[in-house]
């Protein structure tokens, strides 16, 4: 059966079935890799009795960001920042930005700033959909 994600704070959570019914789950219901389900992400699960079990994120559509956008932005414009605009570090995005720009007067800190938005060019090509989605969407991680 197919639901949506009322709720999950770590452990457990709410899902609200196709059937008008309410479902609960925790962690170690969730299969695949997964360890992590934002709200509102569609999930397949088996109900029974107000539990669900054997919960599965459906990916697509996981997210408002797109790692493949954050990839593209890092390629093309890493060296200030705007991939961390993108998605919403702004602190970060900051740093970058004036790094990449006045920051190569000293030349160390431009270079630092090419060499991190290398870095996570390749981080983000690497990551599937789901890891993207837990550490750089729904999580707090801004920097590799």
């Amino acid at each position: 059966m197919r639901g949506k994600v009322l709720s999950f704070n770590g452990s457990t959570g709410l899902i609200s079935g196709d059937d008008g019914q309410r479902y609960t789950f925790s962690a170690s219901d969730l299969g695949g890799d997964t360890t992590y389900v934002p709200k509102g992400a569609t999930v397949d699960f088996e109900g029974s009795d107000g539990i669900a079990t054997g919960v599965y994120v459906i990916v697509t559509g996981i997210g408002e960001k797109n790692k493949w956008v954050a990839a593209l932005l890092c390629f093309f414009f890493g060296w200030c920042g705007i991939h961390k605009f993108y998605l919403g570090k702004t602190g970060a995005g900051i740093i970058m930005l004036l790094c990449g720009t006045i920051g190569w007067v000293i030349i160390l800190p431009g270079a630092a700033v090419a060499f991190i938005s290398f870095i996570e060019l390749i981080i983000y090509l690497v990551k599937s959909e789901q890891s993207f989605y837990e550490d750089y969407v729904a999580g707090n991680k801004s920097w590799f």
